[in-house]
C-alpha cells in the first residue's frame, strides 16, 4: 500500500486506487486523469484551492469536505461529512475524523476534518491541520500521515511521538513541510525519535 501513496508537496497527497483519491491538492500539475474523489480537510487556502480542484475534476469526481468548506466551493458534486461519518466509494471507505488546533489557526468551531481511507485491508489516516486532540485516541491505522513542526496546524514532536506509539502504524509519512509549516529537518527529527519498528517515509522535497 505504501507505494500507492504519493506526496505532492506540503499537505497534498495522491492515493492510487481504485478509486483514485487526491487529498488537499495545492500547486499541483494538471493531469490527464480525473480524480474519483477529492478530500478537502478545511477552507484554508493551502488545503482548499479551487484552481487545483478544477485541474482534477471530471464529470464523476466527488468532492468530500465539511460544511464550512462546502459553502465556499461552487461545485454540485460535493458531499458534506461530519466527524465520524463514513461513506463507501467503490472499494474504499472514507471516514471523517475531527481535526482542530488549540489556537485560532484552526479552532474546533471551523469543523476541520482529517480522514481515514480504508482500502484493500489497509487503513490510511490523514490528520490534516490538527494538534494531538483527545479524539485521536480512538484511531488505529496502518499508515499515519501527520503534520510535522511546531508551527500553525502542525504537531509538536513529543506529542506526535506519543500519538504514534499509541496508534502503532506500520508507516508514518510526515506532511505539511517544505512550503508552509515544518521543514525537512522536522521530518528527520520525527524519524530519529521513533523506534525501528515504525517506518518513516521521507519523500524528496522535489517530489
Amino acid at each position: 500500500m505504501i507505494d500507492r501513496i504519493q506526496w505532492l508537496g506540503h499537505g497534498s497527497f495522491r492515493v492510487e486506487g481504485p478509486p483514485l483519491i487526491y487529498i488537499n491538492p495545492w500547486r499541483i500539475a494538471r493531469t490527464a486523469f480525473h480524480a474519483d474523489v477529492i478530500l478537502i480537510s478545511n477552507d484554508q487556502y493551502d488545503h482548499c484551492s479551487p484552481a487545483d480542484i478544477d485541474k482534477l475534476c471530471g464529470p464523476h469526481t466527488l468532492i468530500i469536505t465539511n460544511a464550512n468548506t462546502a459553502a465556499v466551493l461552487d461545485y454540485d458534486n460535493t458531499m458534506i461529512l461530519r466527524p465520524w461519518q463514513s461513506v463507501n466509494i467503490g472499494s474504499a471507505r472514507i471516514t471523517a475524523i475531527p481535526a482542530y488546533t488549540f489556537t485560532r489557526h484552526n479552532p474546533v468551531s471551523r469543523g476541520g476534518l482529517g480522514f481515514i481511507i480504508s482500502m484493500d485491508y489497509y487503513d490510511i489516516y490523514y490528520a490534516g491541520s490538527t494538534d494531538v486532540v483527545p479524539e485521536l485516541g480512538r484511531i488505529q491505522a496502518d499508515v499515519a500521515i501527520l503534520p510535522v513542526g511546531a508551527g500553525q496546524g502542525t504537531m509538536p514532536l513529543d506529542r506526535t511521538v506519543d500519538l504514534i506509539n499509541q496508534m502503532h502504524p506500520s508507516w508514518v509519512i510526515p506532511s505539511h513541510w517544505g512550503t508552509n509549516g515544518g521543514t525537512y529537518l522536522d521530518a528527520q527529527a520525527l524519524a530519529r525519535a521513533l523506534d525501528s519498528e515504525t517506518n518513516v517515509v521521507l519523500y524528496d522535497q522535489a517530489h
